[in-house]
């Protein structure tokens, strides 16, 4: 169990530049906290003890903002960043080596029953605000891009942003058409909108402008 724990530390310090010191990752980091309440409500869960797993859960959540179903299997190395917000669903499996930051969600569609949540595999990367919902699975090494939704099953080395998240990098090659996992990059339907709208506009100007000079042209003739 210590070990674990000490491997859980390391790991903050691998992925964040801001952990100074181990009294001040084991204090004050609220993603370290849910997973560790998780390991205990887990344990509880599997004996069958599932009042008090929920329990545990549930006070985790109040500390930690935190919300992770006491049935969730989770690998090593588990990296939960700042963490406010996250939810994790009760048949949710997460692999080796995963990180995830705020607000993401990991749950089911309200359609589902049996394994009604995501699939997580090895070194996956889940960032801000993304929702990964239904029973699919997210292959080794990929990576949802801040604000996404999937719904649909994603290959091993992919990148996926978008609502609906769709893959736009796959084993190192991009996809036609696709743009790059940055967040001003991601598609935006609203501002899209704008832009047609902005384009109406400019040309509805010309054809005005052009009206006011065959009016213009029109009446100097007349006043010959």
């Amino acid at each position: 169990m210590f070990k674990r724990m000490k491997e859980d530390i390391e790991v903050v310090f691998e992925q964040d530049p801001a952990a100074r010191s181990a009294l001040e990752v084991v204090l004050t980091y609220s993603g370290l906290h849910a997973i560790w309440a998780h390991r205990i409500a887990h344990a509880l869960f599997k004996r069958k003890l599932y009042f008090w797993a929920r329990v545990i859960s549930q006070a985790s959540r109040f500390f930690t903002g935190i919300e992770i179903h006491p049935g969730a299997k989770i690998g090593r190395r588990f990296f939960i960043d700042h963490g406010m917000g996250v939810v994790i669903g009760e048949t949710c499996e997460i692999g080796d080596n995963v990180t995830i930051y705020q607000g993401v969600t990991l749950g089911g569609t309200g359609k589902e029953k049996g394994k009604r949540h995501p699939t997580i595999k090895d070194n996956v990367l889940i960032a801000t605000g993304a929702k990964v919902l239904g029973s699919i699975t997210v292959g080794e090494n990929s990576k949802i891009g801040g604000g996404s939704v999937v719904l649909k099953e994603v290959p091993p080395n992919s990148t996926v942003v978008g609502i609906p998240g769709r893959v736009v990098i796959q084993d190192g090659i991009r996809i036609p058409t696709a743009k790059d996992l940055n967040h001003c990059d991601l598609p935006d339907p609203i501002a899209d909108r704008f832009r047609e709208m902005e384009s109406e506009v400019i040309e509805l100007r010309q054809e005005l402008q052009e009206l006011k000079n065959e009016r213009i042209k029109i009446n100097g003739h007349s006043n010959i």
